[in-house]
């Protein structure tokens, strides 16, 4: 039987402002509590949920490991099926914005300056504190370093913005519903979602987006700040610190203000090209040779690798490297799945299932397994060589990391500049896009607002990122993200069967009626065809000499009509 799809609007006004007011209103009343209470006890906060942590690696990581595979499965699965072929928006729908700009977006918003931080401090930290080959071979040690780096921020995260991403794309376009969290479950919660249990979705949403942004601003500031450093001879203090997070959040809060089409499609556009133009350089003055190779090579070992280290969970040694390194990964990208995932599905209406599932799982995956092992190569080749100065980089500060690198390179400040304009293009990417989907998910999934609604959380996020950088919060709050990633990992499994099954049943739908209309066309041409063998059957009843005349008739009028004609 048909599931029934009713829509309802939670929005009302309130000061010019279109919003759902329980989301609205609990959200914000959360968001000041936590940062009050993380700023106010600070060393109790980072003490019990250090604990926190502790306790969701250890009885949760399996929960974490089977998950995060299964999001791989299951987007494989919805690709090269049949389900593959349905248009997100109805057979009808196109493209909002070109692949090229769509790329450029759902890369921003989902890589942002980790990117940049981790593609040499992740290979680093590996090498020195190997996951499973200490004190076996540099080389192997190196290569498997690269090769956990490729699980980290290659394809497992993307699976998981998949499913977020695709699921609200589905239910937001082609089943006309609000483009908020609660709108993919409801083949399971039905019109619940339109009560407490959607809004408790939908404020969750908002907390883990705002803060999530919150620390990575907070972080990515630091390593601007590096930047300027290196550049400029600015000194790295909290001083400048929070000047940069200033011109951070005023810089999102004009690009949020002017909108999708033209802020965040600029930037993202940009993002793309600064990015492009630092790995060119970096292959045309580096060396050449060796990038192309390590990439093809690096690229095999993982897939080689791959189900052992995806499925690796350190069960047999008792060790806590798979805990503290991987487990803190997949929190993350599942606490940034909501921001990443409803930002996803704005931007792609128009796409196929399988078009969307091959641009957003492989695409950006192929991009970025192709500058770690740039970066991140080099810098494995040069520590085998015996060059400790990446080791001490990112020992003394991550941020530096990319900047010592560049020193390697002829126009060495060429590349630091450029790196700098990338790290902060980034996170005003990251900062305005976070922005838009907060505006969305409180205003229940309108997608014309205010535009002073987006400023606010633009606003919001910035304010919450300077607040706690100078009262020294942001690592506890990481922690409190990270950690909420495990409630949302069983959430996104319940996900998938929801989108699984609202697929399966409009699929079974439009099949009925396709074949309704195949079996109304055929009874048509069978009634057509036996008109036509009465009509024939009739004729040959009639005399000839009644044929001749009906024939003349019929000559007759065939002749008036061309001499009106003429």
């Amino acid at each position: 039987m048909s599931i029934k799809v009713t829509r309802k609007d939670n929005t009302s006004k309130f000061f010019g402002l279109v919003v759902n007011k329980t989301v609205f209103f609990t959200a914000i009343a959360v968001i000041i509590f936590s940062v009050g209470f993380t700023l106010v006890f600070q060393e109790q906060a980072d003490h019990y949920f250090g604990i926190a942590q502790t306790y969701v690696s250890e009885h949760g990581g399996w929960i974490y490991t089977l998950a995060v595979n299964l999001f791989i499965v299951f987007c494989l699965y919805m690709a090269f099926s049949k389900f593959g072929s349905i248009r997100i928006g109805g057979r009808k729908a196109t493209p909002e914005f070109s692949r090229w700009a769509w790329f450029a977006m759902l890369f921003s918003a989902g890589v942002g300056n980790g990117l940049v931080l981790f593609s040499i401090a992740d290979p680093v930290r590996d090498f020195l504190n190997p996951p499973r080959l200490a004190g076996e071979d540099p080389v192997n040690i190196a290569q498997e370093a690269i090769n956990f780096s490729f699980l980290h921020h290659g394809i497992h995260g993307w699976a998981i913005y998949s499913v977020v991403g695709l699921s609200l794309a589905y239910f937001t376009f082609n089943r006309k519903m609000p483009l908020t969290l609660r709108s993919a479950f409801y083949p399971i919660l039905g019109n619940k979602i339109y009560g407490w249990m959607g809004d408790l979705i939908d404020i969750m949403a908002v907390i883990t987006t705002l803060f999530g942004l919150a620390t990575t601003i907070g972080f990515g500031v630091g390593q601007i700040n590096q930047g300027f450093t290196h550049v400029f001879g600015i000194p790295s203090t909290l001083f400048y610190q929070m000047l940069i997070i200033l011109a951070v959040t005023l810089a999102a809060t004009l690009s949020a203000f002017t909108g999708l089409n033209k802020g965040v499609q600029f930037l993202s556009k940009l993002n793309i090209r600064v990015a492009s133009a630092i790995f060119l350089l970096v292959l045309i003055l580096g060396p050449t040779t060796y990038i192309l190779s390590a990439y093809i090579q690096n690229v095999g070992s993982y897939l080689v690798n791959f189900i052992d280290m995806a499925t690796w969970t350190e069960s047999l040694r008792g060790t806590d490297w798979q805990k503290t390194r991987t487990i803190m990964y997949w929190g993350w990208w599942i606490s940034w799945s909501p921001f990443v995932g409803t930002f996803i599905a704005r931007i792609s209406k128009g796409r196929t299932v399988k078009e969307f599932i091959l641009g957003v799982l492989i695409l950006p995956s192929v991009v970025t397994f192709l500058w770690f092992s740039a970066f991140g190569g080099i810098t494995m080749r040069d520590i085998i060589n015996g060059d400790t100065a990446m080791i001490a980089a990112v020992g003394e500060d991550i941020s530096t990391a990319i900047y010592v690198f560049f020193d390697k390179f002829p126009l060495a400040m060429v590349l630091k500049v450029l790196g700098l304009i990338l790290i902060s293009s980034f996170i005003i990417t990251s900062a305005d896009s976070g922005a838009l989907v907060i505006d969305s998910i409180t205003s229940g999934g309108k997608e014309k607002t205010p535009k002073y609604q987006r400023v606010i959380w633009a606003a919001a996020t910035g304010v919450v990122a300077g607040v706690l950088m100078y009262g020294g919060g942001l690592n506890a709050l990481q922690t409190a993200v990270t950690i909420s990633g495990l409630p949302f990992a069983i959430m996104l499994v319940v996900m998938c069967f929801s989108l699984f099954s609202g697929m399966k049943e409009d699929y079974s739908k439009a099949e009925r009626k396709e074949k309704l209309i195949e079996r109304e066309d055929y009874r048509k041409n069978i009634l057509q065809l036996i008109n036509k063998d009465r009509e024939e059957r009739n004729l040959d009843k009639i005399n000839p000499s009644d044929k001749k005349g009906i024939q003349q008739i019929d000559e007759q009028k065939l002749d008036d009509k061309t001499e009106e004609n003429d």
